[in-house]
């Protein structure tokens, strides 16, 4: 009975749990000796930290293999933590948790262990937004975590007794967009809601001043006096505007207007200082806008960069998927580090879904891991017959080539191109693969 029983204890072992894993990443920045760039440490840096090996660390933090208790202990204690029963978990119900595992799709939890930084964005935005009446634009292609990104500096600022709200326009009805009046008043009406305030919007608008007028007068009367701390007003897909060219001049030149507000040195001044206003896109901007009229020159621009490949690395360690190294650089070759595409290849292999082989050499089948992706990024393309044809040449291309600049901007825009210095290219192999092989005889 003795020698059955030991076994079995000793195979259940503990795994990292979610508030451990937060304990120990915040853990580790703050460590005085992390890199002053920010990159995350090295699996052998924290083998010499911590005594373990970087065998051991790897299942630690891919959070799927059981461990004993004492492993825990020891890499806690090196970052001056003492782990507790909320820091791990029995390994029989985190296994039977992982097995219901479901595809990350767009924003990320804000307590997600999935979301990898990219120093120095999330530094910049945090201490962007710290400074009286800022104006923040968050740019890159979609799915590229600008959005997750944006949502966790919102969470801290809010512990930082800051007001918050995340507005998507991609949520406004095309009827809103129908004129300026309509749009400036759903617009307002939205971000009232989201803070929780009696909807006041009909109150203060008077025709006679015009809609960008009584916009600017709602949130100077009645918005920001009602908000005691910093407002922090963060506009998500900000691209859906660029396509209502009647709107677009009219909304841009009155967030910029509101930007300068706050420099007047006025009596007004200190009030539009409270706001600090966050634009989320994902393409360049293409509509006509007056230079000192546009928010798209001013404030701080925040480029999100694709992943490198230690951070497809240190994700591939949080899936816990096997044969680390050569699994992230072959995802790295085929996603050309697409945070959305790495985490589709990443799932399926912690699923055991598909073997990395059987990914790598099917991915731009049909049948394969992409395969639902592949096929809506070309229906969505086939709605744009000049797009199509664009990047069929730039896909049947040897070499980087030119384009017309707006077919340029849209097709980066979905993630499909890069652009450098105006020479557009296949933005992955996986892409490159896929759509020279659809397009070829179209």
């Amino acid at each position: 009975m003795t020698h059955q029983s030991q076994p079995a204890k000793r195979k259940r072992g503990i795994i990292l749990s979610l508030r451990g894993w937060q304990r120990l990443q915040a853990a580790e920045q703050r460590a005085p000796e992390h890199h002053p760039s920010g990159k995350p440490y090295t699996l052998q840096e924290l083998s010499d930290r911590t005594g373990l090996s970087p065998n051991t660390l790897a299942r630690v933090r891919g959070r799927k293999v059981a461990v004993d208790q004492q492993t825990l202990e020891n890499y806690f204690r090196a970052f001056g933590l003492t782990l507790g029963t909320e820091d791990f978990t029995d390994s029989d119900l985190a296994t039977a948790s992982g097995r219901q595992q479901v595809m990350l799709t767009g924003q990320l939890p804000i307590d997600s262990p999935f979301y990898i930084h990219r120093p120095p964005s999330e530094a910049l935005c945090h201490e962007g937004l710290l400074q009286p009446g800022a104006l923040i634009r968050i740019k890159a292609p979609r799915q590229m975590g600008k959005t997750s990104l944006a949502a966790r500096v919102l969470a801290q600022l809010r512990d930082q007794r800051f007001s918050t709200t995340m507005t998507s326009l991609h949520l406004a009805d095309t009827a809103v967009f129908t004129d300026l009046k309509r749009f400036l008043q759903w617009f307002c009406a939205v971000v009232t809601q989201n803070l929780e305030l009696p909807n006041q919007v009909d109150h203060h608008w008077d025709d006679l001043f015009g809609n960008s007028y009584n916009c600017t007068n709602y949130f100077e009367s009645y918005i920001l006096p009602k908000i005691d701390q910093p407002l922090v007003l963060a506009l998500d897909e900000v691209d859906v505007v660029f396509d209502y060219p009647h709107i677009a001049s009219d909304f841009f030149g009155m967030l910029r207007a509101w930007y300068e507000k706050a420099r007047y040195g006025d009596a007004k001044s200190e009030l539009w200082r409270k706001l600090r206003i966050v634009l989320i896109h994902s393409t360049e901007v293409y509509v006509p806008l007056n230079l000192n009229q546009s928010p798209f020159n001013a404030g701080l621009a925040i480029e999100l960069p694709l992943f490198n490949a230690e951070q497809v690395l240190d994700l591939a360690q949080r899936y816990g998927v096997e044969n680390l190294d050569q699994a992230g650089a072959e995802l790295m070759m085929l996603t050309g580090g697409s945070p959305y595409l790495v985490q589709v290849g990443l799932h399926c292999l912690s699923m055991q879904s598909a073997s990395l082989e059987q990914l790598v050499n099917h991915s731009s089948a049909i049948d394969g891991v992409y395969g639902s992706h592949l096929r809506n990024l070309l229906s969505d393309l086939q709605k744009y017959p000049d797009l199509l044809a664009a990047l069929k040449r730039v896909v049947l291309s040897s070499a980087p080539l030119e384009l017309e600049p707006m077919q340029a901007f849209k097709l980066q825009s979905k993630g499909l191109v890069r652009i450098q210095e105006q020479q557009v290219s296949p933005s992955c192999a996986l892409y490159r693969n896929y759509f020279s092989q659809v397009l070829a005889t179209s």
